[in-house]
């Protein structure tokens, strides 16, 4: 998903354009000039209301979307790049569906035209008809698929004109694949640059060899349905009896070629094989730049931490700003909300997880980016065990096995115990464990029998969901464990709503421990034998847990 721009204003005064050039790019209106900072962090395209002025990345879109704002607010871009200023055209930076083949020759080439010298247009781009032209000019512009060097004296344009249907037996190596179509490429005098994108069944979504030629080619990767490429049989020029028995179509690689490649397309290179693979080339007449098929869905379990936007880590930023769709509880969606942008918004009540996590997985399997939002770190009782149990084949609860087939990434947040013991000093400074106090999911004797463990090993023990409206006692039971191994001054942490409003940390003795107060947004952390409190000058309380270096008993190198 390419991300929306952020349209910036600094004065309030502004916010009507604003809004009409964000209403106009379906761009999002953001104030303050940190907003520019934290949009340019997650490559946004960033418009602050001033002049119509690229002043970054002219020749990578910015003229191109000053233009725009002119247009719209009947202004004029300030244009300061020589070839966009004098014909209106940047060499360097082809409209989408074309690539310059030769980059490191566009300044001279550049300088060259800038001092009358005429081109000669071998073959047909509408892009640079506006450049003067002359057939006998002493410079020229190649448009080819082929391999061409060019010079500083030619220029080479590629068309993203061809289409690779691949298909593969499953397990086959990435090398394997990208080998058969490099040398086959190469064999051929076609340019890597010229591949519009990779193609294939939908079976194959999850096929790594398929993926990783998409990431070696640096093209997109689509997938289609048996009905769509068995639409294709009448153009196949190699079908496979052999084939249609596995999969239901009469060839995959052709007919995957065919059908990203549109109606009027040709079968440039007809099926050819590997051990464990196949290839087909097919060549669209014009450019392809909106590629048909499905792309393998994404799903993103992102942990955005205890709430504050501070302790978001940028792989997270860049995951909720990326995805298509955002699925989780209220709460969550609302505690990210200053970096929603356009994403549509599945909401669901505290306590439907699974639903949730269903829903995340059939909405990436329809090809959608789609991040599903946890507090804290989404695999510390957070989503991710869950998703992760769910695209399990084996599991009892798994999703069908055509809705498994999505990318899965997990997107690690700041926990709460990490956060409570960072605002107040270190008591996880040494060996501690996480035990949660739910027994929805765990039996309680199970869960008092790892206290016990706990308590007896010595560990700080953070305890997660410690209270709820009807778990009333057993915060209590837990504390009376510990008591049996720690002394009364062992320290207790508690902390509620972190990071958010209406934050509150005490740290106070074991023997003058109050649950009173505590619930499902608070965490408890019960010190070691070890652990200690002292107050600084401020009057602030220190919990911590040493390490032992003041007993001389530290590593040395």
């Amino acid at each position: 998903m390419v991300s929306r721009p952020a349209v910036v204003v600094v004065a309030r005064s502004s916010l009507p354009l604003a809004r009409t050039i964000a209403d106009h790019l379906d761009g999002e209106v953001m104030e303050g000039a940190a907003s520019l900072v934290d949009a340019f962090r997650v490559r946004r395209p960033v418009i602050a209301l001033s002049v119509a002025v690229p002043l970054l990345g002219g020749h990578h879109g910015a003229n191109a979307l000053a233009r725009m704002i002119a247009d719209l607010l009947r202004g004029t871009a300030a244009i300061t790049t020589a070839s966009d200023a004098r014909f209106g055209i940047a060499l360097d930076d082809p409209p989408p569906g074309w690539s310059l083949a030769n980059p490191e020759d566009h300044k001279s080439f550049a300088a060259a035209l800038l001092d009358g010298a005429r081109v000669r247009l071998l073959g047909k781009a509408p892009w640079l008809e506006s450049l003067p032209q002359d057939p006998q000019g002493p410079l020229a512009i190649r448009i080819t698929e082929a391999i061409a060097p060019g010079s500083d004296r030619e220029l080479v344009y590629v068309p993203c004109t061809l289409a690779l249907g691949v298909g593969c037996e499953r397990g086959t190596s990435p090398e394997e694949l990208i080998g058969l179509v490099t040398d086959t490429l190469g064999a051929h005098r076609l340019s890597q640059a010229a591949v519009a994108g990779v193609f294939s069944l939908d079976l194959k979504a999850d096929e790594a060899a398929v993926t990783a030629l998409g990431r070696a080619l640096d093209v997109p990767v689509r997938f289609f349905s048996t009905e769509e490429l068995r639409a294709e049989s009448p153009r196949l020029q190699n079908p496979s009896e052999i084939v249609r028995r596995e999969v239901g179509i009469a060839g995959v690689a052709e007919a995957a070629a065919l059908a990203a490649a549109g109606p009027a397309a040709t079968l440039v290179i007809p099926k050819t094989r590997s051990a464990r693979a196949t290839l087909a080339v097919a060549r669209s007449p014009a450019p392809l730049v909106q590629l048909p098929g499905r792309a393998r869905g994404h799903l993103s379990v992102v942990g955005l931490g205890p709430g504050g936007a501070a302790w978001r880590s940028p792989a997270a930023v860049a995951a909720l700003v990326r995805a298509t769709d955002w699925v989780g509880y209220g709460l969550y969606l609302d505690l990210a909300a200053d970096l929603a942008g356009g994403q549509a918004q599945h909401r669901y009540p505290l306590g439907a997880e699974a639903d949730r996590v269903r829903h995340a997985i059939a909405l990436a399997s329809e090809g959608r980016d789609v991040a599903l939002l946890c507090s804290g770190d989404a695999a510390i009782y957070g989503m991710a065990s869950l998703v992760s149990e769910m695209l399990d084949p084996a599991s009892p609860i798994a999703v069908d096995p055509a809705r498994a087939r999505i990318e899965l990434e997990i997107v690690p947040g700041i926990s709460a115990f990490q956060a409570a013991s960072a605002a107040a000093g270190a008591l996880i400074g040494h060996d501690f464990c996480c035990i949660s106090l739910s027994d929805l999911m765990t039996p309680w004797a199970e869960i008092e029998s790892r206290i016990h463990a706990a308590a007896a090993g010595d560990f700080v023990t953070a305890l997660y969901n410690p209270r709820s409206l009807r778990r009333r006692d057993q915060l209590d039971r837990a504390i009376a464990i510990f008591r049996e191994h720690r002394t009364a001054a062992t320290p207790v942490l508690t902390a509620a709503n972190l990071g958010r409003s209406g934050e509150h940390i005490t740290v106070a003795p074991l023997a003058e421990f109050d649950p009173d107060g505590v619930d499902m947004l608070t965490i408890v952390i019960i010190g070691s034998r070890q652990s200690r409190i002292y107050r600084r000058g401020d009057g602030r309380l220190i919990a911590y847990t040493p390490r032992g270096y003041g007993t001389g008993r530290e590593e040395r190198t």
